[in-house]
């Protein structure tokens, strides 16, 4: 058993040793066309990290000929392979920039979306990327719109907007759980106006009206009765667009104590 297991071992270190040989060979050779013919071998073979060195060379021997965008593809999706969607992401819109009309364009413009997508970071970090995915995807369909990948498309847009609207959620009620009430209102207004249509948009409009009223009720006398006045219309506008939410009871609480605090009576206030 022992001496059959030696033997594996001997025979594996063989084959590592004559692929590394024979990748050495082909990296020193001065055949180009072998060394494009291997490229694209390993890559077949999902060996990325082979085939992007090889490419990488191969893009100044091959420029300025009818093969460049070849090259430049392969090269992408060599570094796609391994997971370097930056340098992916780079070589796609070089052969965009440089190749235009190439066979290879369409895919490459989908790809710099894709590539920004792979990259899109959890909510809780900076969107630059996830915006940057959801323009490129959004050209895409713009020069594209009768492509097979427009659905695709699409959908990682809807996807990608939903991070952006969760990440507009939690910056606002980030300053809520901080007790900055006076941001928590700037920053969860700006987000119900942003994005109208959100599927927080009942607990933004809940964190609001109660932000704005803890905002008041810890104001100077000076400014207290015009933020009340300004929680009241919240109010309003929150029990009439949600009149069954589940954070009606406590929304009303903060009308009656608004009431007390601006010693209105009942037909002094917005039925």
């Amino acid at each position: 058993m022992i001496r059959k297991l030696r033997t594996y071992l001997v025979v594996g270190v063989l084959i590592i040793a004559s692929s590394c040989g024979e990748y050495q060979k082909v990296v020193k050779s001065t055949d180009y066309e072998y060394k494009l013919k291997k490229a694209r071998e390993y890559y077949d073979k999902k060996e990325f990290t082979k085939s992007s060195q090889l490419y990488t060379e191969l893009v100044n021997i091959y420029r300025g000929t009818n093969r460049a965008d070849q090259v430049y593809y392969y090269l992408a999706k060599s570094n796609l392979g391994q997971h370097d969607n930056l340098m992916a992401g780079h070589y796609f819109r070089q052969l965009i920039k440089e190749f235009p009309r190439s066979a290879f364009a369409e895919e490459a413009q989908y790809m710099v979306g894709y590539c920004y997508y792979l990259d899109s970071p959890t909510p809780r970090l900076d969107q630059k990327t996830t915006q940057d995915a959801i323009d490129a995807f959004q050209l895409f369909i713009n020069i594209y719109p009768s492509s097979s990948r427009v659905a695709e498309a699409n959908k990682l847009i809807d996807e990608l907007r939903e991070k952006l609207v969760l990440k507009s959620y939690m910056n606002g009620k980030l300053y809520y759980d901080l007790g900055d009430y006076r941001a928590s209102v700037i920053s969860l207004s700006n987000s119900l106006k942003e994005y109208p249509d959100s599927k927080y948009r009942e607990e933004l409009m809940f964190y609001l009206l109660k932000s704005k009223y803890l905002l008041a009720e810890n104001s100077i006398e000076e400014k207290k009765r015009e933020r009340l006045n300004s929680e009241l219309d919240e109010y309003y506008t929150f029990v009439d667009e949600f009149p069954k939410s589940k954070y009606r009871k406590e929304a009303d609480k903060f009308f009656t104590s608004t009431k007390k605090m601006m010693n209105l009576k009942d037909e002094e206030v917005k039925k």
